[in-house]
């Protein structure tokens, strides 16, 4: 996170834009949705602010899933034959959209290797 672009900065702040969303906008905690409208952030503005004055929410609580969750270590067969294994899992492997892996297959086992990884990694 971005440590609250702007917390410890008034710069170009105008008194007169005193709303929530305004302030939020006007430090660029917006997004747009997929019908083009502003979407305001309060959600990652208020975990930036947090962990800018020192405080972690879960960060890097191991084990623990979206809304304080426990993650199951189990992944379903969907019906279209998918096999999702959740975003909470690949945040606490760092992993990023694009990256690669091997898949093997073993006796009920399916295994996914980095591509250029090593296989014993833990």
């Amino acid at each position: 996170m971005d440590a609250a672009r702007g917390l410890d900065s008034q710069d170009d702040y105008s008194p007169d834009e005193d709303t929530k969303a305004k302030e939020l906008e006007f430090r660029g905690y917006v997004s747009k949705k997929k019908d083009g409208s502003d979407r305001v952030n309060f959600t990652a503005f208020y975990e930036a602010l947090l962990n800018a004055k020192g405080i972690e929410l879960g960060g890097g609580s191991a084990g623990i899933g979206k809304g304080g969750r426990k993650l199951s270590y189990t992944a379903k067969v969907q019906g279209n034959g998918n096999l999702l294994v959740g975003k909470a899992y690949t945040a606490m492997l760092d992993l990023a959209p694009g990256d690669e892996f091997e898949i093997r297959l073993g006796k009920k086992a399916i295994r996914l290797i980095p591509v250029g990884g090593e296989e014993n990694e833990e």
